[in-house]
């Protein structure tokens, strides 16, 4: 018996008699990925989504997608005798009596909430370090288009459980798609197959989306993703021996595999450890949704709360023709605003593009302070949809802070029109520093070693 090279040997020679595949997998094995920490904000975010589909396919075994009532006669005693739906019911069974339910259901929540922060860190990066820029623009349209996505599915996951936080989500939802002009009362119609809340037809699509349409399109998204990635190479930043040609770093086997297996085993474990000792989503606090109850504190996931502030912060603003509403309010801050954004992440490279001339190929990053007018711009657009994000939680304030909620409207508008200004010339002025600080010459003393050894002093 030969030992593990041998046989490994073996077994690649006996395929590539066959299928011709060691030139492949020896370029592929030679990958090169560049060592530095942002690049693996996009790796975390392909982890969160394969523990997702994992714990997802245990709890698609034990969800019953159906607004049939039924009486609750489950270990939960408070709730026990109330009249709930299916859906409702089977994921109390899930987090009370199926063999870890509630652990793999928690950990699949908290795994969606950090996928969708390390797409938006990843995306961050991307502007801020000019990784958008020819031939890089259509993947970046790819990421964006895989936020947008990725929304959308955490938005329908949590919207399942027919829970009174889930119900308020889909109510908002309804009167948004409702306010789309003209065609708004169809849409509402054809997606909910009647008028809201709708029935087990409505519960039925939102669960084929959840569970197979949406993680089909966004596995295909980060499919092409990658593709594209190891066609075009790895962007870098710029150092010693790194040029438009060329790419350093570290090769896919074996560093680079055992690096990446290691984030992954990370990231498995802090979202069970997560899961297990962080409670999110307790449907049982919220209890079952009917339409007569209105709330009772509970907020939506985090990576709404954009959206629910632009619905919150938006004047009292329709537009009426000739007595009939064409442009109800809540189109403005439910469609519009998230439009605005999605269409300005769409099209920044072009813009870019056009304003600075430059359609050339570009390998290397930039280094944000570098591009002071774009790291500006890039920060104020954030900050303007974190302010607005943050108007998502003026009740929560109201209440644990006690400040009106009427001034907090008010000071969130205006907010969100000086803060990106404040913050865009601040940016322009720390780059500015920054830049001026790396062409200056350092100041004081530099110790240098000696060709025998020693170190000797240098006055500057």
């Amino acid at each position: 018996m030969g030992g593990p090279e041998e046989l490994i040997r073996g077994a690649v020679s006996y395929f590539d008699a066959r299928l011709g595949g060691v030139p492949v997998l020896r370029k592929t094995l030679h990958y090169v990925f560049p060592d530095h920490w942002s690049f693996m904000l996009g790796e975390i975010a392909l982890y969160c989504f394969v523990v997702l589909v994992g714990t997802g396919i245990y709890l698609t075994l034990f969800f019953d997608a159906s607004y049939a009532h039924e009486v609750y006669r489950g270990s939960y005693a408070p709730l026990r005798g109330t009249e709930v739906t299916k859906a409702f019911g089977s994921t109390m069974q899930i987090s009370y009596e199926t063999k870890a339910g509630l652990l793999i259901r928690q950990a699949h929540h908290w795994a969606a909430n950090l996928f969708l922060v390390a797409i938006v860190l990843h995306l961050l990066r991307i502007f801020f370090t000019g990784a958008f820029r020819r031939p890089r623009d259509v993947n970046a349209a790819v990421g964006v288009t895989m936020l947008a996505l990725a929304l959308l599915e955490g938005y329908a996951g949590y919207s399942l459980p027919d829970d009174l936080l889930s119900g308020m989500g889909l109510a908002i939802g309804y009167s948004v798609l409702l306010s789309v002009p003209v065609i708004g009362a169809w849409l509402g119609a054809l997606v909910w197959g009647g008028a809201f809340p709708g029935g087990d037809e409505f519960v039925s699509r939102l669960y084929i989306a959840h569970v197979l349409l949406l993680p089909i399109a966004i596995a295909l998204l980060v499919t092409i993703h990658l593709a594209i990635i190891v066609r075009q190479k790895h962007t870098q930043f710029p150092g010693r021996g790194k040029t438009e040609r060329n790419v350093v770093g570290t090769r896919l086997w074996p560093a680079y595999a055992l690096r990446s297996t290691s984030l992954l085993l990370a990231v498995v474990a802090v979202v069970f450890l997560l899961g297990g000792l962080v409670q999110i989503n307790p449907i049982w606090l919220w209890g079952p949704y009917h339409t007569y109850a209105a709330t009772n504190g509970a907020q939506p996931d985090w990576y709404l709360g954009w959206l629910i502030g632009g619905l919150r912060l938006m004047p009292p603003l329709e537009i009426h023709v000739f007595g009939y509403t064409l442009v109800p309010n809540p189109f403005f801050g439910g469609m519009l605003f998230p439009l605005v954004v999605f269409t300005l992440l769409y099209a920044w490279p072009a813009i870019e593009r056009r304003i600075t001339g430059d359609d050339a190929r570009h390998e290397l990053l930039d280094r944000p302070r570098d591009v002071a007018w774009r790291t500006a711009l890039v920060a104020a657009f954030f900050t303007w949809v974190a302010v607005i994000f943050v108007a998502g939680s003026a009740d929560q304030i109201s209440v644990h802070f006690q400040i009106p909620y009427g001034q907090q409207v008010w000071f969130f508008r205006i907010a969100a029109l000086a803060a990106p200004v404040l913050v865009y010339l601040v940016t322009r002025r720390v780059c500015a520093e920054l830049r001026s600080r790396n062409s200056r010459p350092p100041r004081g003393a530099v110790v240098r070693r000696t060709p025998a050894g020693g170190f000797e002093r240098i006055e500057r």
